[in-house]
C-alpha cells in the first residue's frame, strides 16, 4: 500500500512545478507585434474601456436607488480605490512591457498555476463583458425605434422560455460583435483609429451634457425639501461606492496593450493616470449635473440623462445623449475585443493554452486566430444566452485579478533583480567577488550550487543590502530572520497578510448577519485579524526593496498594494453565493485544462527538462591577511587544483 503513496520528493517537485515563475527575455522590447501605439492611443483606449454605458445608466441607478446626490462622493471614493489597483498595473506595465496584463504580472512573480487561473478568469470576464455590452447596445438602439426590432424577432423567430437562454435571439448584438471583430483583425493601428473616432464623439457628447446641464442646474434639488444631499446616509454612500467601483474596470486594456506601445516604460503609466483621471472626472461631473437638473428621486434608472433633458423641455438633446451612449458602448466593445485575444496569445505563447492561439498574422501583426475564434464565441453568447445572471462574473474575475496583481507587486518589489546573484542570507553580505587576474582590476561572479556561501569578517557597516534582506536597523531586534534566504520572509508575510485580510473581511461581512457572533467575539476576532494584517505589513516593510529610477514605481509599498488587496477581498465577499458557485465551477474547468494540457506544454516545463551545465564554485575565505585570491574553476572531470598560498583556504561545494 505504501509504495503507491507519492514520495515527499515527488510532492516537492510537483509543488515546484505549480509555483514556477516565467523567465523573461533579456530584451523585453523585442516582439512579434507592431509597436505603434502612442501615449494618446493608450489613453483613449483606457477611456473607451471605462467610460461606457455606465456613464449614461449607472449614474442614474446609483443616484436614485442607493446614494442620492451623494453618488458624487461614491464616485470619488471608488476612483481612489481604483487608483490603488491602477498604479499596480502601471508599475507592472512599465517593468514588464509584455501583453497578458494580470496573467503576465502574476506569472513573473507569484507562480504558474495562479497565473493560469487569473488568465482563465479574465477570459470569461472579457467574453461575458463584451456580450453584455453588445446586448445593451442592441437594447438601447431598439428602444429608440420603440422596440420594433425586438417585436419583429419575437413574431417571426419566436420567444424562448428556457433557463439560461435569452427570451429571443439577439441578432443585432451578434452582428455588431462580428463587425467589431473584423475591424480588430485589421491591426492595432486600425483598432486605435476606430477607437479615436468613437471616443471623440463620446467626449464631445459628454462636454455638451456638462455645459447644458450646468446651465439648467437648480441647487434646490439638493435641498432638504428634496431629501437632502445624502438621503441614505453613510451606508448608502459606501454601498454606492461598491457599485461605482466597477465603472473603472476598463483601464487594464492599457496594460494588455503594452507590447504594442512604442515606449511602454513611459506611455503605460501616463496613459493609466490620464485615462483614470479623465474617467473619474467625467463620472463625478455628470453625477453633479444629473442630480442638479432634476430631483434625484424622480430619475429614470434606465435612461436617466435622456429623461432628464426631456423633462426640462429639451427632447432633442435626448438624441445626442443616445448617440453618445452608442458610441461609448462601441469603445467598450472594441476594448474587450482588443484585450481578450492578446491575453489568450500570451497564455498560448507560454504553452499554457492551445498553441494555435499564439499565431500572429505576418502582415497585420495581431493574433488573428484568437480574435476570430473569441469574437465568434462572444457573438454566440450575445445571440442566445441570458447574460443577466452571469454579469456578476465580471466583478469577481476583475477583483481577483486586482488582488493578485497587488500581491505580485509586493513579491516582485522585494525580489532581487534578474541576473543578479543573490547575496548571502545569514549575515546579509554580498556574494564573493573574486578578482580578475593578479591586478585585481574587475570583479566577476561565478555560478554556484548554493548562493548562501559567503565571505566572513566583512565590515557590516559598509555592506550594500539587497532587496529582500532585513534592514540593518531591524537586525538587532529581528536577528533570527537574517538566516532566511532573501525574499523568503516577505513571501510568507504576503501569504499571511492575504489570509488575515480574508478572515478580517469575512468577519466584517458575515459576522453579524450569517454567523450571528456575539459582540465580544466579533470584536475580539476583528482585533486579532487586524493585528495579523498589520504585523504582516510591518514585517514586509522591515525588509529592503528594489529602488529604480528607470521605470515607474507605485509609492508607499507595501501599504498601497495592501490596501488594494483588502478592498478587493471585501468587495468579492459582498457578491452573492450563486456567483461564487458558478465561479468555482469555472475554476474546476480551468484546472482540468491546466493539468490536462498546460502543465505539460509549458515552456518553463520544457526549459526544466533540458540538461543543465553544472559547474563548481570556489569561495575563498580570507585568512589573517584578509587578502582575497581567485581560485580557478575547473570542469567537473578535472581534479581541483591546490591553492597557491597558505594564508587562504578554499571551500568547494
Amino acid at each position: 500500500m505504501a509504495r503507491w503513496l507519492p514520495r515527499s520528493t515527488d510532492l516537492t517537485r510537483f509543488c515546484q512545478k505549480l509555483n514556477r515563475v516565467k523567465t523573461l527575455e533579456d530584451d523585453m522590447m523585442e516582439t512579434s507585434f507592431n509597436r505603434c501605439l502612442s501615449t494618446i492611443d493608450l489613453t483613449l483606449l483606457g477611456i473607451g474601456g471605462m467610460v461606457g454605458s455606465g456613464l449614461y445608466v449607472l449614474t442614474g441607478t446609483v443616484a436614485k436607488e442607493i446614494a442620492g446626490p451623494a453618488v458624487i462622493v461614491s464616485f470619488i471614493i471608488a476612483g481612489f480605490a481604483s487608483l490603488l489597483a491602477a498604479l499596480c498595473y502601471a508599475e507592472f506595465g512599465a517593468r514588464v512591457p509584455k501583453t497578458g496584463s494580470a496573467y503576465m504580472f502574476t506569472y513573473v512573480s507569484v507562480g504558474e498555476i495562479w497565473a493560469f487561473l487569473i488568465g482563465w478568469n479574465v477570459l470569461l470576464e472579457y467574453m461575458i463583458g463584451g456580450a453584455a455590452v453588445a446586448r445593451a447596445w442592441s437594447g438601447y438602439l431598439d428602444s429608440i425605434f420603440n422596440h420594433k426590432i425586438k417585436n419583429f424577432t419575437e413574431t417571426h423567430v419566436g420567444a424562448w422560455q428556457v433557463p439560461f437562454l435569452a427570451r429571443y435571439p439577439d441578432f443585432l448584438a451578434a452582428a455588431i460583435l462580428l463587425v467589431a471583430t473584423a475591424f480588430i483583425s485589421f491591426g492595432a493601428k486600425v483598432s486605435s483609429w476606430l477607437n479615436h473616432v468613437f471616443s471623440a464623439i463620446s467626449m464631445g457628447v459628454i462636454l455638451f451634457i456638462l455645459i447644458m446641464g450646468f446651465v439648467l442646474a437648480q441647487p434646490k434639488n439638493w435641498s432638504t425639501q428634496e431629501g437632502g444631499f445624502a438621503p441614505y446616509g453613510l451606508s448608502g454612500i459606501m454601498a454606492g461606492t461598491a457599485t461605482c467601483f466597477y465603472a473603472f474596470v476598463g483601464f487594464d486594456v492599457i496594460a494588455a496593450s503594452s507590447e504594442e506601445a512604442r515606449n511602454p516604460q513611459r506611455a503605460v503609466p501616463r496613459a493609466i493616470a490620464f485615462s483614470l483621471g479623465l474617467a473619474t472626472g467625467a463620472y463625478i461631473l455628470v453625477s453633479v449635473v444629473l442630480t442638479l437638473m432634476v430631483p434625484w428621486h424622480t430619475l429614470d434608472p434606465d435612461s436617466a440623462l435622456a429623461d432628464a433633458f426631456y423633462r426640462r423641455g429639451y427632447a432633442w438633446a435626448g438624441f445626442l445623449v443616445a448617440a453618445g451612449s452608442i458610441c461609448a458602448m462601441n469603445t467598450v466593445l472594441l476594448s474587450n475585443l482588443f484585450s481578450l485575444p492578446r491575453i489568450v496569445y500570451a497564455m498560448a505563447e507560454d504553452g499554457l493554452f492551445f498553441q494555435v492561439f499564439s499565431r500572429v498574422h505576418p502582415r497585420t501583426q495581431v493574433p488573428v486566430v484568437g480574435i476570430v475564434v473569441f469574437g465568434l464565441l462572444m457573438a454566440l453568447l450575445a445571440l442566445v444566452f441570458d447574460l443577466e445572471a452571469l454579469v456578476q462574473f465580471l466583478s469577481i474575475g476583475t477583483l481577483l485579478a486586482y488582488t493578485f496583481v497587488a500581491a505580485s507587486i509586493i513579491v516582485l518589489r522585494f525580489q532581487q533583480q534578474k541576473g543578479h546573484v543573490p547575496a548571502a542570507a545569514a549575515g546579509g553580505q554580498p556574494n564573493p567577488e573574486p578578482h580578475e587576474g593578479p591586478a585585481g582590476a574587475e570583479l566577476k561572479e561565478y555560478e554556484s550550487f548554493s548562493d548562501k556561501l559567503q565571505l566572513v569578517d566583512r565590515d557590516k557597516s559598509k555592506e550594500q543590502r539587497e532587496p529582500g534582506q532585513l534592514k540593518a536597523a531591524f537586525e538587532p531586534y529581528l536577528e533570527f530572520l537574517s538566516d532566511f534566504y532573501p525574499g523568503e520572509v516577505v513571501t510568507v508575510a504576503v501569504v499571511t497578510l492575504m489570509v488575515s485580510a480574508i478572515c478580517l473581511c469575512s468577519i466584517l461581512v458575515f459576522g453579524n448577519t450569517h454567523l450571528h457572533l456575539p459582540t465580544w467575539s466579533y470584536s475580539l476576532l476583528l482585533v486579532l485579524f487586524s493585528l495579523g494584517f498589520l504585523l504582516s505589513l510591518l514585517l514586509i516593510w522591515a525588509h529592503e526593496q528594489q529602488h529604480s529610477t528607470q521605470t515607474f514605481q507605485i509609492p508607499l509599498v507595501p501599504l498601497s498594494p495592501a490596501l488594494s488587496i483588502i478592498l478587493n477581498i471585501y468587495l468579492m465577499l459582498k457578491l452573492s453565493y450563486m456567483t461564487w458557485l458558478r465561479f468555482a465551477i469555472w475554476l474546476l474547468l480551468g484546472l482540468l485544462v491546466y493539468f490536462g494540457y498546460g502543465i505539460w506544454h509549458s515552456k518553463e516545463n520544457l526549459r526544466e527538462a533540458r540538461p543543465q551545465r553544472v559547474s563548481a564554485r570556489y569561495v575563498v575565505f580570507p585568512g589573517g591577511s584578509l587578502e582575497e585570491r581567485l581560485q580557478a574553476v575547473q570542469p567537473s572531470s578535472q581534479p581541483a587544483p591546490r591553492l597557491p598560498d597558505t594564508d587562504t583556504e578554499a571551500c568547494k561545494r
